[in-house]
């Protein structure tokens, strides 16, 4: 008897199997919804105005002991005898009394400008602010700061005035978006000051209106919620590393080679592995700026690996038996998958690429920039829309062909017309399963793009529920389990019928697994497959 795990494991058995599988995502959800807590945190700073009259580029603390001569409001007699040149918008980050940890994995920082309306000083249109940014850290209240970044970064200053703009408003605040500020891809130290300057001539920071106060508010990960997904990973990287070798263990034994949908089951388990592997237990002792470029990385790799395998599940189980068994059957949707990961990719290392030497560096730091970074997520979003569209479709005709097939069965003796319908709905189940997989990992990818552009459009508290993100990640590891152990060849012990194993009883172990593919659902979906 032929077949793969799907089709020889007993009914009582894969009932069990199921409710194993579904036991292991509630559990994942659980995690997130009740261990772990907010994926990130937002935290607001107002910015200290220090005086550096000298302009000297000294380290200016905004409290302690050593901190700079400050002015409280530009409306102090004090004040008004400074040039703009001889402020410094000072932040230390953490909050007196509290520590960075490497836990939070990075953080980002967004500027809010709080600046009033002056009917002799107003913002311009389009207008470009030009920022002087210095980051510091140290491992202790006592040690000298030791400069880490130093940059000067342009950024487009967007704000609306929500009155009419007459003396009578004058006075009021502006409300401007967010300006992006730094991205980190670690945080190992304990301290960080970011030293900020507003250089002002001629052509420099001329029409952005009268600034009152700077406010920075930096995001980070939460360590709780870290430790909760890196402990997840752990879990999940020697068990589906386990369940991958074996599967090629399973296969590689067969008599026959594998065909195209073992070996792309088999890249799906690989790819999976690459996504797990908790290298985050490294980052907590080594400074490592590349881990974001590297985590998108993983995801890219799962990504691609998951939606050509989709693809081509579907696709083997709609064309003859001739045209299967060949990747070139599916160039262009493959290539459509790789082209589209290629783009992403170039997009994510013009950012985070340049990060690992400019942390100031942003690719929304100007008009042109940010519409770029805009179409490439929208496009992004509507190519992966219309694949699982495409999906779908695909899908609806994987069962259309499996009804004819259907039509056959009545002519069948009763035993192999019984074994069929098991088979058929066990496959039909399976395909609802993908289905629903594919239609929350779409829903997590735009959600992923779109959170990237809060960061950039406003939002600067990111709330992405924990149980959606662990829930998700549970999700795909136990999907990619399940593939690979159904579709893995099945031990079957079957007596031989000839007539001298009839006289010495012997019994044959072999792997069943058909000649023409791993499953009879591959066989009889076949145009040309044999009943």
């Amino acid at each position: 008897m032929a077949g793969a795990i799907i089709e020889n494991m007993s009914s009582k058995k894969l009932v069990l199997f199921g409710f194993f599988i579904l036991i292991f995502q509630v559990f994942s959800i659980l995690v997130g919804a009740l261990i772990a807590p907010s994926p990130t945190s937002a935290i607001r700073y107002l910015a200290t105005k220090c005086i550096n009259r000298h302009r000297t580029r000294v380290w200016l603390m905004p409290w302690g002991s050593n901190r700079c001569q400050q002015v409280h409001s530009f409306d102090e007699p004090l004040a008004k005898m400074l040039d703009a040149n001889d402020i410094v918008f000072a932040v230390h980050v953490p909050l007196p009394n509290k520590e960075m940890s490497p836990w939070f994995q990075y953080m980002l920082a967004v500027l809010q400008f709080d600046i009033a309306f002056k009917m002799i000083n107003q913002i311009e249109d389009d207008v470009i602010v030009t920022i002087d940014a210095r980051l510091a850290y140290r491992d202790d209240l006592k040690s000298e700061w030791i400069t880490k970044f130093h940059s000067v970064e342009q950024r487009p200053l967007k704000c609306t005035f929500a009155v009419p703009k007459t003396y009578e408003n004058e006075g009021r605040f502006y409300h401007c978006d967010p300006v992006p500020l730094m991205e980190m891809g670690n945080v190992v130290h304990k301290y960080f000051l970011i030293n900020l300057r507003l250089p002002v001539n001629d052509t420099v920071n001329v029409g952005i209106g009268e600034i009152k106060d700077i406010h920075v508010v930096g995001i980070h990960q939460n360590g709780g919620f870290t430790k909760v997904w890196m402990s997840m990973k752990t879990v999940f990287t020697p068990w589906i590393f386990v369940a991958t070798a074996w599967y090629w263990h399973r296969i590689s034994i067969m008599a026959r080679p594998p065909v195209l949908l073992e070996k792309v089951i088999f890249a799906l388990g690989i790819s999976m592995t690459f996504l797990n592997l908790p290298v985050e237990w490294l980052s907590l002792g080594f400074e490592w700026t590349w881990m974001l470029l590297f985590e998108d990385a993983q995801q890219g790799a799962f990504y691609s690996a998951l939606f050509c395998f989709w693809i081509i599940f579907c696709g083997e189980h709609l064309m003859d038996q001739s045209q299967r068994n060949r990747l070139s059957a599916y160039w262009w949707q493959v290539g459509l998958v790789v082209f589209g990961s290629s783009v992403l990719l170039i997009f994510d290392l013009s950012e985070r690429g340049v990060h690992l030497s400019n942390p100031f560096y942003s690719v929304w730091g100007s008009n042109f920039g940010t519409n770029v970074a805009l179409t490439f997520i929208i496009v992004a979003a509507i190519s992966v829309c219309l694949y699982f569209f495409s999906l779908c479709r695909m899908v609806c005709c994987v069962f259309r062909n499996i009804g004819g097939k259907v039509q056959q069965l009545p002519a069948m003796p009763k035993a192999r017309r019984l074994r069929y319908k098991g088979i058929i709905f066990r496959f039909k189940f399976l395909m609802l399963v993908t289905l629903t997989c594919a239609a929350m990992t779409v829903i997590f990818f735009i959600l992923n793009q779109v959170s990237e552009g809060h960061w950039h459009w406003g939002d600067y508290t990111l709330q992405v529920h924990s149980a959606f993100l662990t829930g998700i990640y549970g999700m795909w590891n136990l999907y990619v389990f399940t593939i690979i152990f159904l579709y893995a060849p099945s031990h079957k012990h079957n007596r031989n019928k000839s007539i001298d194993s009839q006289h010495t009883g012997v019994q044959e172990t072999q792997l069943a697994c058909g000649e023409q593919g791993p499953t009879e659902a591959y066989r009889i979906t076949g145009k040309m497959a044999e009943d």
